[in-house]
This record gives C-alpha cells, sequence and structure tokens, in this order.
C-alpha cells in the first residue's frame, strides 16, 4: 500500500505508543519486518518543544524512511505549526492523533477526546493538511471507532477526513471510554473501510499471525497495526508478514538469536535515554522480553535492583545463555502465557 509517494512493503505496522515506541524500538520493529513506525506522540504545545522527552521523540537519527511523526494538540494553527515544525526536524509522514484514551491526554481534550467535537477534529485536520500540502507531506490519522458506546462516529469523522485531505486511516477498535478493557471490535472499522477510499488500518488486539489474517478478512482494511503484542516480542512482525505472504507459520525465534536482538535493542535504548534514565526505562522492555519463560520473573526482579548498564547487559547475557542451554527456540507466543517453571534447571527435558 501507499501512503503519498511512499510505498510500504508489508501491511504489518507498529501501533506508536508513549513510553514504549521510541526510535530504538521502531528501529527494531522495521528490521523484524514492520512495514511502518510512528513516532510516540509529540504535543504541539510550543512550551514543550526543548524538554528532554520531546527532544528524545523528535529524535529520527539512523532511522528508516519514510519517518512518521505523530502529534497531538487541540488548536488548529498550534496543531499546524507543530506539523512544519516536526517536518523541519525530518518527518516525511504526520499523523494526527484522535486515538489516545490516557486522561492526561482527554483532560486537554486531545486524543480520542475530540471524537466529541467533530468540527473541532475537521479544523484541526484541515489546518494540518493545508500546512502538510506544500511540502509534498502526507497526513495519515490514526482514531477510536467514537467517545463511547453510545457515540460511535468513526464513519462520519473518517469521510471528513479523506474529504479534508487525510492520506490513510489507523482504526483502534475501541471506544475512548473502553480504554484497552474489554475486546476490540472490528464491525467499526469494517464500516470505515466500507465508507472511504483511502488506505484503512485495522488496530486492537492483533496478538498473531491468525487473528491478524481472520480482522484483515472481517473488516477488508489494507493493513493491521500491532501495538502491546510486539512489547517483548518484536519478532510478531516478521512472523504475521510471513503467514499473510505465504500462508505458512514461521518458527519462533532461536533463543540465541533473540539473546543478540535483545542486547542491540538495550545498546540502542541506553545510548539514547542515558545511562541513569535508560537503565530504569529499559526495565519494563527487559520484563516483556523474559514474560513467561523459565525464570523470567526471577530475571525480572534482579534487573529492577539494578543501577548500571553494564550490570543490566551482564544480568541479561547470562540469561539468555542459560536459556539456551535449555532450549534451542522461544517458545510459541500461545505457550508464552502457560505458566513456566520456576528456573532454568526445571526446564531441561
Amino acid at each position: 500500500m501507499q501512503i503519498g509517494p511512499f510505498f510500504l512493503d508489508s501491511p504489518v505496522f507498529v501501533a506508536p505508543m508513549a513510553g514504549v515506541s521510541d526510535r530504538p524500538f521502531r528501529q527494531l520493529c522495521r528490521r523484524l519486518g514492520a512495514g511502518h513506525a510512528t513516532s510516540e506522540m509529540i504535543s504541539a504545545n510550543k512550551g514543550l518543544r526543548h524538554t528532554a522527552k520531546t527532544l528524545r521523540r523528535a529524535d529520527h537519527a539512523g532511522e528508516p524512511g519514510p519517518i512518521a511523526v505523530q502529534i497531538v494538540g487541540t488548536e488548529p494553527a498550534a496543531m499546524a505549526e507543530a506539523a512544519l515544525h516536526n517536518i523541519d526536524l525530518g518527518a516525511q509522514i504526520i499523523d494526527i492523533n484522535m486515538g489516545c484514551p490516557a486522561r492526561k491526554v482527554c483532560h486537554r481534550w486531545a486524543g480520542s477526546a475530540l471524537m466529541q467535537d467533530e468540527p473541532l477534529a475537521l479544523s484541526i485536520i484541515e489546518a494540518v493538511v493545508a500546512a502538510c500540502a506544500p511540502r509534498g507531506v502526507p497526513v495519515t490519522l490514526k482514531m477510536r471507532t467514537g467517545w463511547d458506546a453510545r457515540h460511535k462516529n468513526a464513519v462520519a469523522l473518517a469521510r471528513a477526513a479523506e474529504s479534508a485531505g487525510v492520506q490513510m486511516i489507523a482504526v483502534h477498535g475501541r471506544t475512548r471510554e473502553q480504554g484497552y478493557k474489554g475486546q476490540a471490535e472490528y464491525q467499526s472499522i469494517a464500516a470505515v473501510k466500507a465508507a472511504v477510499c483511502v488506505p484503512v488500518v485495522a488496530n486492537g488486539d492483533i496478538d498473531s499471525p491468525d487473528k491478524a489474517r481472520a480482522v484483515l478478512q472481517a473488516t477488508g482494511a489494507d493493513a493491521v497495526m500491532i501495538g502491546r503484542a510486539a512489547q517483548g516480542r518484536p519478532w510478531i512482525f516478521r512472523e504475521v508478514a510471513h503467514f499473510l505472504a505465504t500462508g505458512r507459520r514461521l518458527a519462533p525465534p532461536l533463543v540465541l538469536e533473540a539473546r543478540h536482538l535483545v542486547l542491540a535493542h538495550l545498546q540502542a535504548h541506553w545510548h539514547l535515554y542515558g545511562e541513569w534514565a535508560g537503565v530504569r526505562s529499559a526495565r519494563k522492555h527487559i520484563g516483556w522480553y523474559v514474560r513467561g519463560l523459565p525464570a523470567g520473573d526471577a530475571l525480572r526482579a534482579r534487573v529492577n535492583a539494578l543501577e548500571s548498564a553494564r550490570a543490566q547487559q551482564q544480568a541479561v547475557d547470562a540469561y539468555f545463555m542459560r536459556l539456551a542451554q535449555t532450549r534451542e527456540r522461544l517458545p510459541d507466543a500461545a505457550d508464552a502465557t502457560a505458566c513456566a517453571p520456576q528456573s532454568l534447571e526445571e526446564s531441561r527435558p
């Protein structure tokens, strides 16, 4: 599929996730088969532009194109100016956030809260498209099905966005009221796809190759977007892409390959954040990587007490080397959530 002038070679995208999909994570997901990756949301508030968080989120050094940046805000002029600022920093696609359900975002009537005010939402879309068009930069939109079960207006907003010039629409199959609770529904995404001609991306609860294929079939969407299922499992993108292309399943990663990927991810993470902040923010990633694995809980507890990148690296390296002595590959994703042995010794045949 295409977004403006950009051809994307895989219909499996990584979702923008605040605090997760930073540059090292996006680069890893792209390396492992994600066809598209969008930055963590960047506030349109000029007063936050020079904070450490915003500067990191706007750093695209070494990132493969097209570079997509998601912006969030409530004022059309400020959103247009934020789009231009991020284009100057290297953005090649601007994504408008109307999907985030976080209270600190919605409290300011940004994110998915904008779906309650369609005139304002459309004014923002029109302003951003008008700013980006002269630069040849396409605009995309990420939204939810609506504010709550009684007010599902994704179809109406999608039509208006398409008319305003948006070139791709991603829909999370939940309302803002749901947050991430319950199950995503795909009828609303199918309705959006039937209502517009631009590419539509289905998002929500896609955690396996089979689920990805089923969602594509149910919605007619052009691509799927994977978020939480990629935490600690970035190789899901190649697994899904391979299955969609061939109908065959890839074997889980070799333990030693996973070791290499995890350590490379951590090195890039520490480099971006610096040691003090990087060691602390890396803890969640390490926990996700070993979730459901033998002695994973013990490693997570140990890592949470470590204060240096070197100590984290040594602990993770030693863990995967021990694990490689007991098994060749990681377990299938379906098995990873099952109860794991409490020690590596217990997992030996």
